[in-house]
Order: structure tokens, then sequence, then C-alpha cells
């Protein structure tokens, strides 16, 4: 399930991102899709290809990866993100939710650390 009022479109400095098309209200559930889950070997496959910049951590330990389908690997980080995300891992599914409200037109950002308030330095800011 994706609203129909979320769009793909180039992101300044970014390449492609998620974005509203209509005003969306804090607590909006945006998006429930179905993940590919990676086991561990496949996983460390995976994040030897273009794929490393799309999959997330999966599973209890986070050995496992897993690739979002829908837009779910579209969705662009930031540490002051206007979404979050929550995972399933036993019905492989991971559900966006607005955590403020968005105006049209804006981006739609999800904190890669998985908690919204967690400042840890991710992957490509930690190089």
């Amino acid at each position: 399930m994706i609203l129909p009022i979320l769009a793909i479109a180039p992101s300044k400095e970014r390449g492609r991102g998620v974005f509203a098309t209509e005003a969306i209200e804090a607590q909006t559930i945006l998006e429930i899709s179905p993940v590919l889950v990676f086991s561990m070997k496949d996983r460390k496959k995976a994040e030897e290809t273009l794929l490393y910049n799309y999959i997330f951590e999966w599973g209890q330990g986070h050995e496992m990866g897993a690739l979002g389908l829908g837009y779910i690997s579209i969705y662009n980080h930031s540490y002051q993100p206007n979404c979050s995300y929550q995972m399933d891992f036993d019905n492989e599914l991971m559900t966006i939710t607005a955590i403020h409200d968005i105006a049209v037109g804006e981006e739609l950002f999800i904190n890669y650390n998985a908690d919204p308030e967690d400042q840890s330095p991710i992957w490509f800011d930690a190089q």
C-alpha cells in the first residue's frame, strides 16, 4: 500500500527522493511495503554492488539485509526526518509513517539509524 499522494522526483544533490503531492498530517501511514530479505551470505554479496546504498539491515541481530519494495528504498536520509520506518520481521514488511505535518511538495525523509532521534553518523557520513 502506497498512498497516491506520494511521488518519486529528483532530489537536490541526492538523486531521487519521495515527495508529497498533497499536505500530510502527522501520524499518517504513508506506505506499507514488502521487502526482499537477504541471508547473511547474500547480504555480503549485495553490499558489493549498487544495492549497498539501498538495503537495510534486517533481523533481530541486523545480520541479514532487506531491499524495500514500493518506495521504501528511495526515501533519503536526514537527522531531522519527517517520517519514521518500522520493520515487521515476521511478515517481511516495512511501514513509513509521517512524524510531523508535511507540506505539499516537501521531500519525505527517514533517519537511516531507524530511530528518528539517533544522531549517530551513518556509513556515508562516517567516511
